[in-house]
């Protein structure tokens, strides 16, 4: 192991193919997960952000190597690929008719992938193989993590779809009748040919009566045309 760091750490052929071929490794794993999860950005594009930026990372040591008197500041490169991917994982970003926002975490994992690559590029192996271990411990661990939080909230999501307003109105009136307390509501208009309007709001869990299946109830509500709990 000891060997293949100052492998990397030199300035060599050997060096640039281990390199790229640790990068392009790193991208593809942490491309996985957002595959297996059936995200926008997926293997390809995470293994191909890293191998750029870890290309980027030695194009930058190769200038200072091979014109050794140029005033050449190496991380000027890097600070662009840090950047320039950032409007790369805004794309991942999407927030749906129901306020929901979708794609923070590939959007982080592009930067994330991006600033590994510049890492192994420049040959910080050690920090690079200690990152891509804390990378995967945040996807694989703490995303089973997030679920179990996500699952023992105190509050229930809920979007609902109304014909027209007094659908709202009659919805509201029931919760306060439950004395169910409501938060956060936000209208969506469907398209421009409808009168639907969506809304999206959450009530705490605790206020909702044991007996009440509060779906169901709401389904029941005139005007409403559908409901979800999200």
């Amino acid at each position: 192991m000891t060997s293949l760091v100052e492998i990397v750490h030199g300035w060599s052929f050997l060096s640039m193919l281990i390199r790229l071929f640790i990068a392009m490794c790193i991208g593809t794993l942490i491309g996985i997960d957002r595959e297996r999860k059936n995200r926008g950005a997926g293997i390809k594009t995470h293994a191909l952000v890293c191998l750029g930026s870890a290309l980027t990372m030695m194009t930058s040591e190769y200038i200072y190597h091979s014109f050794p008197g140029a005033k050449a500041d190496m991380g000027r490169l890097g600070a662009q690929v840090i950047s320039g991917v950032g409007f790369l994982g805004v794309g991942t970003i999407i927030i749906t008719g129901r306020n929901q926002i979708r794609g923070l975490t590939t959007a982080a994992g592009l930067w994330t992938c991006a600033c590994t690559g510049l890492a192994i590029g420049i040959g910080y192996v050690e920090g690079t193989i200690i990152a891509i271990g804390l990378v995967l411990f945040v996807l694989i661990v703490l995303d089973k993590v997030d679920y179990h939080l996500r699952m023992h909230l105190k509050q229930t999501d809920i979007y609902m779809e109304v014909k027209n307003s007094t659908g709202v109105t009659n919805a509201i009136r029931f919760l306060h009748k439950k004395k169910i307390r409501l938060h956060d509501l936000h209208f969506t208009r469907q398209t421009e040919a409808e009168d639907n309007v969506g809304a999206t709001f959450y009530v705490d869990t605790a206020s909702i009566p044991a007996d009440l299946n509060l779906i169901e109830a709401l389904r029941e509500i005139p005007y409403v045309e559908y409901i979800e709990e999200l």
